[in-house]
């Protein structure tokens, strides 16, 4: 059933996600145009310029819908919305990996390089959007806070689920730079690419596991879970000393250098929050000791079986 207001709460949001469409839709035309001249079109042109096209429609659809209090109950906060919401997530995914991919010289060129702005950056948006509408309809649909959620899961859970998601995507620029790029005569750009795939594999393998016990358990071993933070903190430092720096496969601006650069952001805020809960609880204890300085850590002694437990007075 619809909400009664005539307007969704994400309507801003709808207008936001109509600018980036068409901001984005011109772009990849234009890029798109230019490489025909040059080398023809090709699938990965098609395709974007069909998926920027469908979400355009589709969201000024939507924004049209919202203007008059009779379509507006076919849209807001119905099952509709949410579809299109989900619909949106998916081929904005599409788009965005298609775009930033370096083999396909739309957004970026050939060694990662932001090439196009605009399509880059405004597809990216179009993305963030997506999913804060997708997000956002839940929440009001269905009473899922998926931040919420992952808060209260366990927590860092959801630094954990950002790191993961950065380390996948500084593997595979890592990957696709090395792909696109190094031949037979490899270069110094070309050794460090490996590193960055080694280092998003190891990142990825270490977040999942983390990940994977703290949805499993609510918790994860918090001695484990300090120690993977640390090593990627020190993993991330060299990451982004040896990725980003000049003679570096992410020296150019683009998904290889802003990732790198959100991979480290992130294991340096697990580490810390790691040491922040470490120093609250040493601290939490300290000062019950000293409410209680008879009170030592608790320790428990084995009993006998034929024996039973003498209680103190």
């Amino acid at each position: 059933m619809a909400n009664s207001d005539t307007r969704s709460p994400r309507f801003v949001q709808w207008l936001a996600f109509l600018v980036f469409s068409i901001i984005t839709l011109g772009s990849v035309v234009e890029v798109v145009k230019d490489n025909d001249a040059k080398n023809g079109r090709t699938s990965a042109g098609s395709w974007s310029i069909a998926c920027s096209a469908i979400t355009f429609t589709i969201t000024l659809i939507v924004n049209l819908m919202h203007t008059n209090s009779i379509t507006s109950l076919f849209i807001v906060g119905t099952k509709v919305e949410g579809g299109l919401c989900l619909l949106l997530v998916i081929f904005w995914i599409a788009l965005v990996a298609v775009v930033t991919d370096s083999r396909q010289g739309l957004a970026v060129d050939e060694v990662g390089a932001v090439d196009n702005g605009n399509l880059y950056y405004f597809s990216w948006a179009g993305f963030v959007c997506s999913i804060l509408l997708l997000t956002s309809y839940l929440r009001d649909a269905f009473g899922i806070n998926v931040a919420g959620e992952l808060r209260n899961r366990s927590p860092r859970l959801s630094l954990w689920s950002a790191h993961l998601a950065t380390a996948i995507v500084v593997m595979g620029s890592s990957a696709n730079f090395y792909d696109s790029t190094c031949g037979i005569a490899n270069n110094e750009k070309c050794g460090r690419a490996v590193y960055g795939i080694v280092y998003g594999a190891m990142a990825t393998l270490g977040a999942v596991a983390i990940v994977g016990l703290k949805i499993a358990t609510s918790k994860a071993p918090f001695l484990a879970e300090i120690l993977v933070s640390f090593i990627l903190v020190v993993l991330c430092g060299f990451g982004v000393a040896f990725i980003t720096s000049q003679k570096g496969p992410g020296a150019e601006l683009g998904n290889l250098y802003y990732f790198t650069w959100a991979s480290f952001l992130t294991s340096f805020m697990l580490l810390a929050s790691c040491v922040e809960d470490y120093n609250s609880a040493a601290t939490s204890q300290s000062s019950s000791m000293d409410e209680d300085p008879h009170s030592g850590p608790a320790i428990i002694h084995s009993v006998p079986s034929s024996e039973s437990p003498v209680s103190s007075p």
